[in-house]
Protein backbone atom coordinates (compact mmCIF):
# COMPACT_ATOMS: atom_id res chain seq x y z
CA UNK A 1 0.00 0.00 0.00
CA UNK A 2 1.29 3.28 -0.91
CA UNK A 3 0.72 6.43 1.27
CA UNK A 4 0.95 10.17 0.38
CA UNK A 5 3.95 11.71 0.80
CA UNK A 6 5.01 15.26 0.34
CA UNK A 7 8.95 16.01 -1.00
CA UNK A 8 11.01 18.97 -1.07
CA UNK A 9 13.93 19.08 -3.59
CA UNK A 10 16.50 22.04 -3.30
CA UNK A 11 17.80 23.73 -5.92
CA UNK A 12 18.96 21.59 -9.26
CA UNK A 13 21.00 24.09 -11.24
CA UNK A 14 21.18 22.05 -14.28
CA UNK A 15 22.09 18.91 -12.92
CA UNK A 16 19.27 15.87 -13.99
CA UNK A 17 22.03 13.08 -13.63
CA UNK A 18 21.88 14.22 -9.47
CA UNK A 19 17.35 14.93 -9.62
CA UNK A 20 17.11 11.03 -11.30
CA UNK A 21 19.80 9.53 -8.60
CA UNK A 22 17.69 11.22 -5.61
CA UNK A 23 14.63 10.50 -6.70
CA UNK A 24 15.68 7.17 -7.11
CA UNK A 25 17.26 6.80 -3.36
CA UNK A 26 13.92 8.27 -1.81
CA UNK A 27 12.05 6.25 -3.16
CA UNK A 28 9.18 8.31 -4.78
CA UNK A 29 6.04 7.28 -6.23
CA UNK A 30 3.01 8.67 -8.27
CA UNK A 31 1.07 8.99 -5.19
CA UNK A 32 3.83 11.79 -3.74
CA UNK A 33 3.99 14.99 -4.07
CA UNK A 34 6.99 16.67 -4.94
CA UNK A 35 7.64 20.06 -4.20
CA UNK A 36 10.42 21.55 -6.85
CA UNK A 37 11.95 25.10 -4.55
CA UNK A 38 13.45 26.07 -7.88
CA UNK A 39 16.72 27.26 -9.94
CA UNK A 40 16.25 24.62 -11.86
CA UNK A 41 18.91 25.95 -14.32
CA UNK A 42 22.20 27.66 -14.70
CA UNK A 43 25.45 25.64 -13.38
CA UNK A 44 25.78 21.97 -15.46
CA UNK A 45 25.15 21.27 -18.83
CA UNK A 46 21.18 19.70 -18.88
CA UNK A 47 19.16 22.52 -17.81
CA UNK A 48 17.12 22.31 -21.21
CA UNK A 49 16.75 18.07 -19.97
CA UNK A 50 15.39 19.53 -16.39
CA UNK A 51 13.15 21.66 -17.64
CA UNK A 52 11.75 18.65 -20.18
CA UNK A 53 11.99 16.34 -17.23
CA UNK A 54 10.19 18.85 -14.96
CA UNK A 55 7.18 19.41 -17.48
CA UNK A 56 6.84 15.07 -17.74
CA UNK A 57 6.92 14.55 -14.53
CA UNK A 58 4.42 16.61 -13.57
CA UNK A 59 1.73 14.53 -15.67
CA UNK A 60 2.29 11.40 -13.84
CA UNK A 61 2.20 12.55 -10.17
CA UNK A 62 1.58 15.84 -8.07
CA UNK A 63 3.87 18.53 -8.39
CA UNK A 64 4.63 22.07 -7.25
CA UNK A 65 7.22 24.16 -8.84
CA UNK A 66 8.28 27.41 -7.23
CA UNK A 67 10.41 30.39 -9.40
CA UNK A 68 14.14 30.72 -8.48
CA UNK A 69 16.06 33.46 -9.38
CA UNK A 70 18.14 31.93 -11.89
CA UNK A 71 14.52 30.35 -13.24
CA UNK A 72 13.67 34.13 -14.21
CA UNK A 73 16.84 35.10 -15.47
CA UNK A 74 16.71 32.25 -18.12
CA UNK A 75 12.60 33.34 -19.13
CA UNK A 76 13.98 36.82 -19.47
CA UNK A 77 16.74 35.78 -21.95
CA UNK A 78 14.93 33.26 -24.10
CA UNK A 79 11.94 35.87 -24.16
CA UNK A 80 14.59 38.87 -25.11
CA UNK A 81 13.31 40.72 -22.09
CA UNK A 82 16.86 42.04 -21.54
CA UNK A 83 16.53 45.67 -21.69
CA UNK A 84 17.94 46.02 -18.14
CA UNK A 85 19.10 42.48 -18.16
CA UNK A 86 22.94 42.25 -16.59
CA UNK A 87 24.11 39.03 -19.05
CA UNK A 88 27.83 39.15 -17.98
CA UNK A 89 26.54 38.99 -14.50
CA UNK A 90 24.28 36.00 -15.77
CA UNK A 91 27.23 34.17 -17.57
CA UNK A 92 29.35 34.67 -14.28
CA UNK A 93 26.85 32.72 -12.21
CA UNK A 94 25.74 29.81 -14.35
CA UNK A 95 24.02 31.10 -17.34
CA UNK A 96 26.99 30.71 -19.58
CA UNK A 97 26.26 26.88 -19.28
CA UNK A 98 22.95 27.47 -20.20
CA UNK A 99 23.23 29.72 -23.18
CA UNK A 100 25.53 26.85 -24.52
CA UNK A 101 23.58 23.84 -23.50
CA UNK A 102 20.32 25.33 -26.03
CA UNK A 103 22.56 25.65 -29.34
CA UNK A 104 20.73 22.79 -30.37
CA UNK A 105 17.58 23.08 -29.01
CA UNK A 106 14.70 23.59 -31.23
CA UNK A 107 12.35 26.42 -31.45
CA UNK A 108 9.19 24.64 -30.35
CA UNK A 109 11.07 23.14 -27.24
CA UNK A 110 12.11 26.45 -26.36
CA UNK A 111 8.75 27.58 -26.57
CA UNK A 112 7.22 24.82 -24.25
CA UNK A 113 10.67 25.95 -21.65
CA UNK A 114 8.90 29.47 -21.68
CA UNK A 115 5.47 28.42 -20.93
CA UNK A 116 6.78 26.75 -18.05
CA UNK A 117 8.89 29.25 -16.76
CA UNK A 118 6.22 31.18 -16.70
CA UNK A 119 3.77 29.07 -15.17
CA UNK A 120 6.21 29.04 -11.96
CA UNK A 121 4.53 29.85 -8.60
CA UNK A 122 5.97 32.39 -6.57
CA UNK A 123 5.61 30.57 -3.51
CA UNK A 124 3.24 27.56 -1.89
CA UNK A 125 1.12 27.49 1.68
CA UNK A 126 0.31 23.63 1.95
CA UNK A 127 -2.62 22.95 4.54
CA UNK A 128 -0.55 22.44 7.30
CA UNK A 129 0.60 26.49 7.10
CA UNK A 130 4.17 25.88 5.92
CA UNK A 131 5.20 27.63 3.56
CA UNK A 132 7.09 26.85 0.30
CA UNK A 133 9.56 29.62 -1.14
CA UNK A 134 12.60 30.45 -3.04
CA UNK A 135 14.31 32.72 -1.59
CA UNK A 136 12.07 34.18 1.36
CA UNK A 137 9.70 37.68 1.95
CA UNK A 138 10.36 40.87 3.87
CA UNK A 139 6.77 42.39 4.63
CA UNK A 140 6.12 41.19 8.56
CA UNK A 141 2.40 40.31 7.40
CA UNK A 142 3.71 37.82 5.33
CA UNK A 143 4.06 36.46 1.66
CA UNK A 144 0.76 37.70 0.47
CA UNK A 145 1.37 41.96 1.43
CA UNK A 146 5.08 41.58 -0.16
CA UNK A 147 5.05 44.94 -2.29
CA UNK A 148 8.21 43.79 -4.68
CA UNK A 149 7.48 40.55 -5.27
CA UNK A 150 10.85 39.44 -7.23
CA UNK A 151 11.83 39.39 -3.57
CA UNK A 152 10.44 35.99 -3.50
CA UNK A 153 13.37 34.64 -5.18
CA UNK A 154 16.09 36.79 -4.41
CA UNK A 155 16.02 37.61 -1.34
CA UNK A 156 18.11 36.36 1.24
CA UNK A 157 17.55 38.29 4.47
CA UNK A 158 15.15 35.40 6.11
CA UNK A 159 18.05 33.35 5.55
CA UNK A 160 20.28 35.72 7.39
CA UNK A 161 17.53 36.18 10.03
CA UNK A 162 17.08 33.11 10.93
CA UNK A 163 20.72 32.27 11.25
CA UNK A 164 21.79 34.90 13.32
CA UNK A 165 18.42 34.79 15.49
CA UNK A 166 19.53 34.28 19.52
CA UNK A 167 18.45 30.64 20.47
CA UNK A 168 17.70 31.58 23.73
CA UNK A 169 15.11 34.43 22.90
CA UNK A 170 11.16 33.43 23.25
CA UNK A 171 8.93 33.60 20.60
CA UNK A 172 6.76 35.57 22.74
CA UNK A 173 9.48 38.52 22.83
CA UNK A 174 9.22 41.41 21.42
CA UNK A 175 11.96 41.31 19.14
CA UNK A 176 11.44 37.98 17.74
CA UNK A 177 11.13 38.60 14.35
CA UNK A 178 7.57 38.75 12.82
CA UNK A 179 8.48 36.52 9.85
CA UNK A 180 9.76 33.62 11.95
CA UNK A 181 5.98 33.78 13.52
CA UNK A 182 3.78 33.48 11.18
CA UNK A 183 3.94 29.79 9.49
CA UNK A 184 4.60 26.62 10.82
CA UNK A 185 7.37 26.01 9.33
CA UNK A 186 9.31 27.15 6.12
CA UNK A 187 11.39 25.88 3.51
CA UNK A 188 13.91 27.71 1.17
CA UNK A 189 16.75 27.70 -1.23
CA UNK A 190 18.83 30.17 -3.14
CA UNK A 191 21.44 30.23 -0.64
CA UNK A 192 23.33 27.27 -0.45
CA UNK A 193 24.24 26.00 3.46
CA UNK A 194 27.74 25.23 2.29
CA UNK A 195 28.77 28.42 3.00
CA UNK A 196 28.42 27.88 6.59
CA UNK A 197 30.43 24.74 6.05
CA UNK A 198 27.07 22.77 6.44
CA UNK A 199 26.53 19.71 3.75
CA UNK A 200 23.11 18.83 4.88
CA UNK A 201 19.27 20.90 5.38
CA UNK A 202 19.84 22.80 7.83
CA UNK A 203 16.88 24.39 10.27
CA UNK A 204 17.11 27.58 12.20
CA UNK A 205 14.22 29.07 13.49
CA UNK A 206 11.87 26.43 12.26
CA UNK A 207 13.56 27.81 8.69
CA UNK A 208 14.57 24.88 6.58
CA UNK A 209 17.45 25.47 4.18
CA UNK A 210 17.47 22.56 1.58
CA UNK A 211 19.70 24.19 -1.12
CA UNK A 212 22.85 21.86 -0.05
CA UNK A 213 25.27 23.21 -2.78
CA UNK A 214 24.59 21.65 -6.09
CA UNK A 215 24.94 24.10 -8.11
CA UNK A 216 28.72 24.11 -6.94
CA UNK A 217 30.67 21.17 -5.27
CA UNK A 218 27.84 20.17 -3.17
CA UNK A 219 24.94 17.49 -3.30
CA UNK A 220 21.38 17.80 -4.17
CA UNK A 221 18.63 17.04 -1.65
CA UNK A 222 15.15 16.03 -1.39
CA UNK A 223 13.46 15.91 2.09
CA UNK A 224 10.18 13.88 3.33
CA UNK A 225 8.93 17.36 4.48
CA UNK A 226 7.23 15.60 7.45
CA UNK A 227 9.85 12.88 8.53
CA UNK A 228 12.38 15.29 8.03
CA UNK A 229 14.32 11.88 6.32
CA UNK A 230 16.67 12.97 3.25
CA UNK A 231 18.14 11.56 0.30
CA UNK A 232 21.15 13.04 -1.46
CA UNK A 233 23.31 12.65 -4.52
CA UNK A 234 26.46 12.47 -5.10
CA UNK A 235 28.97 15.21 -5.12
CA UNK A 236 27.96 17.12 -8.41
CA UNK A 237 31.38 17.36 -9.79
CA UNK A 238 31.60 13.85 -9.39
CA UNK A 239 28.54 13.37 -11.74
CA UNK A 240 29.76 16.30 -14.29
CA UNK A 241 33.79 15.55 -13.95
CA UNK A 242 34.31 17.52 -17.41
CA UNK A 243 32.50 20.81 -16.28
CA UNK A 244 32.86 23.73 -13.82
CA UNK A 245 29.25 23.96 -12.57
CA UNK A 246 29.42 27.36 -11.18
CA UNK A 247 32.83 27.02 -9.38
Amino acid sequence: MFYMRNFVIGDIHGGLKALLQILEKSGVNANDTLIFLGDFVDGWSESPAVLDFLIEIQKRQPCVFIRGNHDALLLDWLTGNTENFDEQMWFIHGGAATVKSYENIDETTKNKHVEFLKSLQDYYIDGKNRLFIHAGFTNVKGVEFEYFKPLYYWDRTLWETALALDTTLSKEAITYPNRLKIYAEIFIGHTPVTKINESVPVNRASVWNIDTGAAFKGKLTIMNVDTKEFWQSDPLPDLYPAEKGRN
